[in-house]
């Protein structure tokens, strides 16, 4: 993998400072914005072109959930990876659902956050044990529901099939050989379903494939 190139919005300006010191040792990752807010970081998004956003919730001016969702819709081609105290399952649901390509507690090891930056440029996202939870337990929740014979949500087979292998964390490339098809049709397949959910990204569908039960 080549160099990332990476922003980070935070209005702690010391935490932000060593989150830069504890990448520092990583060569191929390269911190080429720093911003105060998340519409300082748009102010300067352009001129950067960084690869990957990390990216605080609560800032002033424009905070980290409307800035995510901003830079979803106009900057499809950057991805956010959330790096907040928020716990909350409400905040990873709707990130995770609404742009974000992986959520991460401040606590999190330096060596995580590195290996959360280079899965998302390789697969589109990261999910780790404290959004898998969160996942899980959705899944249940959903699972106690009343079961209903018909649903609003169909996949087909091959759908459910690139869904299932999606989740393992396949690329398109091994899906494509895992099921005897081009890794462009998996893409198709992908970018299909992203557009009949209303989803922004593979993070997303893999969300929603979980929480709606989708795959077995």
């Amino acid at each position: 993998m080549g160099e990332i190139k990476i922003a980070i919005a935070d209005d702690h300006k010391i935490f932000r400072k060593g989150v830069i010191l504890s990448l520092r040792h990583y060569a191929n990752l390269k911190f080429v914005l720093e911003a105060d807010n998340g519409q300082d970081l748009l102010n300067h998004i352009e001129a950067a072109q960084p690869d990957v956003v990390l990216m605080d919730l609560r800032m002033p001016v424009k905070d980290g959930i409307e800035t995510t969702k901003y830079i979803s819709k106009h900057y499809p081609n950057i991805l956010v990876i959330v790096l907040t105290m928020h716990e909350d399952d409400r905040f990873v649901l709707h990130l995770m659902e609404n742009g974000a390509n992986g959520y991460l507690l401040k606590s999190t090891e330096p060596a995580e956050i590195k290996k959360a930056i280079t899965d998302v440029v390789a697969k589109g996202y990261y999910l780790n044990n404290f959004v898998n939870r969160i996942l899980l337990k959705k899944s249940q929740a959903k699972s106690r529901s009343v079961p209903s014979l018909t649903s609003h949500l169909q996949v087909t087979d091959k759908e459910k099939e690139v869904l299932r292998f999606i989740c393992m964390e396949f690329t398109s490339v091994e899906i494509g050989e895992k099921m005897n098809i081009s890794s462009r049709t998996v893409e198709s397949i992908k970018e299909r379903l992203m557009e009949r959910y209303g989803l922004k990204n593979t993070a997303g569908l893999v969300f929603f494939a979980v929480k709606n039960n989708l795959i077995d």
